[in-house]
């Protein structure tokens, strides 16, 4: 009888020492990695999106950016690290939906080592031009490049991007020969362009509207189911008579965390993070992003990842952007 009450003694206390151990959520400042430099697009959807859930969890968000490697780098982090809930991803579609499939060797799984909280928003890929390319639309333009075949460069915001990824499928699928030329990040892409020293590229909305406005850069098309309210004139690639399926509408930015994350720290942070992007001021600043705000759970999240991830794939083979 002694025995039988001390065992259940010592169980109790392993029970409660158990519930002590837990942490709760959250139980310190939660980080939130972004492996995009500082000033680009997943840079300021994190600080916006961390000062609203900062405010309905009752902690501080600090945004930590993580460049490099097109965006593995800040993303291995993240798949790596504890899955508590504590630190986080928030990162465009590249290193998630694009570059498993452009490189052999990458050091994370996304269906292995991330969990989807909900996307974000998503953003329209536009095709910009400088001011003295001889284009106005993409019929004088794809007539420019083919006479100039193999002469012309393209910039992109980073090898493997989604712009990199169109422009060379738009590259190889028309033999058209061109050099890529990545940047790190939106910033220094845009810079380059308005300055001429490469021809063309693609970039989201929101940074590339005052350089259009100025006409120091034009807008020839659009990757997007329908023409952007702030480019009513800019018709979609498919009105533009590029009608291939590859022409889809790819660049989201999302709320990521290490798989294996309690089922319960999983559901909070979706709840908080889907509520703040559906406040008012936070659709007002996607907007101003030139984005569309999504917010969608992590469930569908996922889904429309494995949607698009076939015709990523299908993109890479014929692009040729398959890379070491």
């Amino acid at each position: 009888m002694h025995m039988i009450k001390s065992l259940l003694l010592l169980a109790v206390a392993l029970a409660c020492g158990t519930l002590q151990a837990a942490e709760p959520f959250p139980g310190r400042p939660i980080t939130l990695v972004v492996p995009q430099p500082a000033g680009g697009a997943a840079d300021a959807l994190a600080r916006t999106l961390g000062e609203e859930m900062g405010r309905r969890l009752g902690t501080t968000f600090i945004v930590e950016n993580r460049p490099g490697a097109s965006g593995m780098l800040g993303t291995n982090v993240v798949a790596r690290a504890k899955p508590d809930g504590h630190t986080l991803l928030v990162t465009n579609s590249t290193p998630v939906l694009t570059l498993p499939y452009m490189f052999d060797k990458v050091p994370y799984d996304v269906n292995r080592d991330l969990r989807f909280i909900t996307q974000i928003s998503s953003g329209q890929l536009v095709l910009v031009v400088n001011h003295e390319i001889p284009a106005r639309n993409m019929k004088e333009f794809m007539d420019w490049a083919a006479q100039n075949r193999g002469k012309v460069n393209y910039g992109s915001f980073g090898v493997g991007t989604s712009g990199h990824l169109v422009a060379s499928y738009l590259s190889h699928s028309r033999g058209l020969d061109m050099t890529h030329v990545p940047f790190k990040g939106e910033v220094p892409l845009i810079q380059e362009l308005v300055g001429g020293r490469v021809s063309w590229g693609f970039t989201t909305l929101g940074p590339v509207v005052p350089h259009l406005q100025t006409g120091r850069l034009r807008a020839l098309a659009v990757i997007a189911d329908q023409r952007p309210k702030e480019l009513p004139n800019v018709p979609t690639m498919a009105e533009a008579g590029m009608t291939d399926t590859e022409f889809k509408p790819m660049g989201w930015f999302a709320l990521l965390a290490p798989a294996g994350m309690p089922e319960a720290v999983s559901r909070r942070l979706e709840k908080e993070a889907r509520a703040a992007i559906a406040t008012p001021d936070m659709q007002a600043r996607i907007q101003a992003y030139g984005m569309d705000a999504i917010g969608n759970s992590g469930e569908d999240a996922r889904k429309e990842y494995e949607l698009l991830a076939p015709v990523v794939e299908r993109m890479v083979k014929a692009s040729g952007a398959k890379l070491e």
